[in-house]
C-alpha cells in the first residue's frame, strides 16, 4: 500500500496541506494540482513577457523552499504539474534550491505536452472544436496549446530515482496514477487497476473538497474548516483505496464528502477518458469502514484512447465587468434601472462611432428571483447586489462600458451603494479550444541533472483501443429500472426537499455544466430519479442554457444520477460574463426540488 497526499487543487490555493502532511510522517507521496485550462493562458501570457516565468511561482517559493529540509528527511516524493508552460524553468528553480541547501534530492522534468512549436501540424487540416463544433480560431490568437500527457511517463521519472517530479500539463489524476505505476509495477493492459488508481487520483485532486469542503452538509464541519485535513488516499496493489485525511484535523471525510468528489466534474461516467485508460465509474461503491475513512471499489478499465485530448486556448476580445448594491423598497427594479441607463448611454456612443454592437451585454440582479428561474419562491428583497458586464473585440468599447456604469449613478434611482475604489479595468477574453490529436505528435522528454532520456507514449494504444459501442449511452432507462420499486404503490406520501434525500454537487467542463446528485440511502433513489427527470432538470436551468441539449446519466453502484447540460455556461470560464461561470451553484439549486416520497420510508 502507499499513502499519496492531495496537497492542492488549482493556482493559488492556501498552502495548509504540506505541513499537514509532514506532521502525518507516513506518507510515501504528495501531489499538486495547478493546472486549469485558464491557468495555462495565464502562465502564457506570463511567459511571453519573461522566458523564465510560466510556472507555478509559488510551487518553488511558498511549498518547496521553505519545507525542502524537512521533505528530504521524511523520504517523502512530491509530484506536481507547477510546470505550466515553462516545467524545465520550473526544475531549475528547484534545482537551485536543492544545490544552495546542499542535499541530494533528484528533480525530473517531463516536457512534451507544449504543442505550440507544432501548430502547423496540429491545425493543418482545421479541426473543429470537440464539444461545440467551433471553427478553428485565428492563428494569432491563440496563447497556448498542450495536450494532456498521463502517467507513465510520471512513472519512468520515479523509476529513475526522482525525488520531485515537475510536469507541465498532465491530466490531473495522472500525477497520482504515476506514483501507484510505479510502485506496483501496473501495466499498460492492467486497465482496471489504471482505472482505480486514476479514481484515487480523482478524488484527491481537487484537495480539501472530498474531506469537508463545499459539502452539502457544510454545517456538520462548518466549525473546523478553518483548518481543514487534506485527503490522503491509500491504494493498495489490487486496486483497493481508503479515503481519510491527518488526524486531529478539520473536516470529515463520509460516504457523501467522497461521493460529491468522485461526481464532480465528470461526463459520461462509464467512459470517463484519461490518457492512460477509458474509466467506467458506474459500480463504483463507497462503505464507511471507520470515522473518516471510506473504502472506494468497482473501477473498471474500458480500453486506452488512441489520441491525446488538446486544448488551446486563445484570446477573443476583451470584457469588463462591475458590481454594485441597491437598497430600500424595489430595489430590484431600481437596479434594472441603473443597469438599462448606463447600457443605452454607452451603446448610443458606440453607435455615433460608428463601432460595432458589444458581443454580449449580462446584467444579473442577486438577491432577485432571476437566479432561479421560474421555479423561484420569489421574495420582494430590499437589498440587491448588481452585476453587469459586457463583451467587446475592442478594449475601448468595454472600457467605455465601465465609465458610463460609474457616470450613472447621480442620475440615477435612489439607493445606490458600492465599495470604494477605482473603475473595473478590462481584461482578455481566453477562450477554450479542444481537440483529438495523435499520441506520436507529442514528443515527451524525461529531464534529469543526469540527462535527458525519450518517452515514447504512442505505444500505449498496444493495450487496446476502446470499443465503446455497448452500454456507453445517455439512456439510462435499463439502469434505472434496475434499481427501482413502485413508486405509486398507494402508501402515503409526503413531499421533501432533494437535499434531504441526497447529497449534489456541480461544476464546469469549458461551457458544459455537470451536476452530480447521490443518495443518502439506497432506498431513496427510485423516487429521486421519478423526480429528476431529463425534462424537469432541463426546465430548471433553462434560462441558463443556449441549448436544450442535456444528457442524465445513472451509477447503480452508489447509486446516484449525474447529469451534463451543454451550452450552460456563457461560453464557460473568463469567456463568460455571468456570476456563476463554473456552475458551482446549480446543485444548490437543483437541492430545492421537492421530491415525493413515502412517509414512512423517511421515517424508516
Amino acid at each position: 500500500m502507499i499513502r499519496v497526499g492531495g496537497a492542492t487543487g488549482y493556482w493559488g490555493e492556501a498552502d495548509l496541506a504540506l505541513p499537514q502532511f509532514l506532521a502525518e510522517g507516513d506518507l510515501d507521496f504528495i501531489v499538486f494540482d495547478y493546472l486549469a485550462e485558464i491557468t495555462m493562458s495565464i502562465m502564457a501570457r506570463a511567459k511571453a513577457a519573461d522566458p523564465e516565468k510560466g510556472y507555478a511561482i509559488d510551487f518553488v517559493s511558498a511549498i518547496v523552499a521553505p519545507h525542502l529540509q524537512a521533505i528530504a528527511d521524511s523520504g517523502v516524493k512530491l509530484i506536481s504539474n507547477a510546470g505550466g508552460v515553462n516545467p524545465e524553468a520550473c526544475g531549475h528553480a528547484i534545482r537551485q534550491l536543492v544545490d544552495e541547501a546542499g542535499l541530494s534530492l533528484k528533480v525530473a522534468v517531463i516536457t512534451g505536452d507544449d504543442l505550440m512549436p507544432k501548430l502547423d501540424q496540429v491545425l493543418g487540416s482545421e479541426p473543429a472544436e470537440m464539444f461545440t463544433g467551433e471553427p478553428t480560431p485565428p492563428r494569432d490568437a491563440i496563447a497556448s496549446a498542450n495536450a494532456y500527457l498521463g502517467a507513465f511517463p510520471i512513472a519512468e521519472a520515479l523509476n529513475q530515482g526522482a525525488d520531485i517530479v515537475v510536469t507541465g500539463r498532465c491530466v490531473d489524476s495522472a500525477v497520482t496514477l504515476g506514483a501507484c505505476i510505479h510502485r506496483f509495477g501496473w501495466q499498460r493492459d492492467d486497465l482496471d487497476l489504471l482505472a482505480a488508481g486514476s479514481l484515487a487520483g480523482h478524488l484527491i485532486e481537487c484537495g480539501p473538497q472530498a474531506t469537508g469542503g463545499n459539502y452539502t452538509d457544510w454545517h456538520e464541519v462548518a466549525d473546523t474548516l478553518h483548518d481543514v485535513g487534506y485527503p490522503i488516499a491509500e491504494i493498495a496493489a489490487d486496486g483497493g483505496v481508503v479515503m481519510t485525511k491527518p488526524k486531529d484535523k478539520g473536516g470529515c471525510v463520509t460516504i457523501g464528502t467522497v461521493g460529491e468528489q468522485l461526481l464532480y466534474e465528470i461526463g459520461d461516467p462509464a467512459a470517463y477518458y484519461l490518457p492512460d485508460v477509458i474509466c467506467d465509474f458506474t459500480q463504483v461503491a463507497l462503505e464507511q469502514i471507520d470515522q473518516d475513512r471510506v473504502s472506494v471499489t468497482g473501477a473498471r478499465g474500458r480500453g486506452v484512447p488512441a489520441q491525446y485530448k488538446t486544448s488551446m486556448t486563445w484570446a477573443d476580445g476583451w470584457r469588463a465587468g462591475m458590481i454594485g448594491f441597491y437598497v430600500g423598497s424595489r430595489a430590484a427594479e431600481k437596479a434594472r434601472v441603473f443597469a438599462d441607463e448606463a447600457i443605452q448611454r454607452a451603446r448610443r456612443k458606440l453607435s455615433k462611432m460608428g463601432a460595432p454592437d458589444y458581443v454580449d451585454v449580462c446584467v444579473e440582479v442577486v438577491g432577485d428571483e432571476s437566479h432561479w428561474g421560474e421555479a423561484a419562491r420569489y421574495v420582494r428583497s430590499r437589498e440587491v447586489a448588481l452585476k453587469v458586464a459586457c463583451r467587446h473585440a475592442d478594449r475601448r468599447a468595454t472600457d467605455l462600458m465601465m465609465r458610463e456604469l460609474s457616470g450613472v449613478a447621480l442620475g440615477a434611482p435612489a439607493g445606490f451603494c458600492a465599495f470604494a475604489g477605482t473603475r473595473p479595468k478590462s481584461s482578455p477574453v481566453i477562450r477554450l479550444f479542444s481537440i483529438f490529436v495523435d499520441r506520436d505528435i507529442a514528443d515527451i522528454q524525461i529531464h534529469t541533472s543526469d540527462g535527458t532520456q525519450t518517452f515514447d507514449d504512442a505505444r500505449a494504444i498496444e493495450s487496446g483501443v476502446a470499443d465503446l459501442g455497448e452500454g456507453v449511452v445517455g439512456d439510462d432507462s435499463a439502469a434505472v429500472q434496475e434499481l427501482a420499486v413502485a413508486t405509486d404503490d398507494g402508501a402515503d406520501q409526503i413531499e421533501v426537499p432533494l437535499e434531504r434525500l441526497a447529497w449534489a454537487r456541480s461544476g464546469d467542463k469549458g461551457d458544459k455544466a455537470n451536476i452530480g446528485v447521490m443518495a443518502r440511502n439506497r432506498q431513496y433513489f427510485p423516487w429521486i430519479a421519478a423526480a429528476l427527470t431529463a425534462s424537469y432538470v432541463s426546465s430548471r436551468f433553462e434560462h441558463f442554457m443556449a441549448s436544450p441539449e442535456m444528457d442524465r446519466y445513472v451509477l447503480p453502484g452508489l447509486p446516484a444520477l449525474n447529469f451534463v447540460l451543454h451550452q450552460a455556461l456563457g461560453g464557460g470560464g473568463v469567456a463568460s460574463l455571468r456570476n456563476d461561470p463554473q456552475a458551482k451553484g446549480y446543485a444548490q439549486i437543483l437541492l430545492d426540488t421537492p421530491v415525493s416520497i413515502p412517509a414512512q420510508l423517511l421515517e424508516d
